[in-house]
């Protein structure tokens, strides 16, 4: 059977490595948004973990929450990366610090 202490085990190992993708890799975009999508998902895996073990379906209605945030940013983020490579023909970061009104 899988212990609670596996689930944590495997959160905590996604969720660093979704903080090393976003302060590590600060040229691509892409792959930020992958990284707080992944950030996401391992607070969702804690959730779920947790709402089965304590018998609390709590956990399960804060997930589907999450679920809704995490596909608005993944739909707008985009958005906004294709509006930015139409504009300014690259989507790395360091070339998209400056903006226009």
């Amino acid at each position: 059977m899988i212990e609670l202490s596996d689930y944590l085990i495997l959160a905590a190992i996604m969720f660093s490595i979704s903080v090393a993708g976003i302060f590590l890799n600060r040229k691509n975009i892409i792959i930020i948004l992958m990284s707080i999508e992944l950030l996401l998902l391992s607070v969702n895996i804690n959730f779920i973990a947790f709402s089965y073990y304590l018998n609390d379906l709590a956990g399960q209605v804060f997930v589907f929450f999450i679920l809704t945030v995490a596909a608005a940013e993944a739909a707008i983020g985009l958005a906004i990366l294709v509006v930015l490579f139409r504009n300014k023909r690259t989507i790395d970061v360091e070339e998209l610090d400056t903006m226009k009104g």
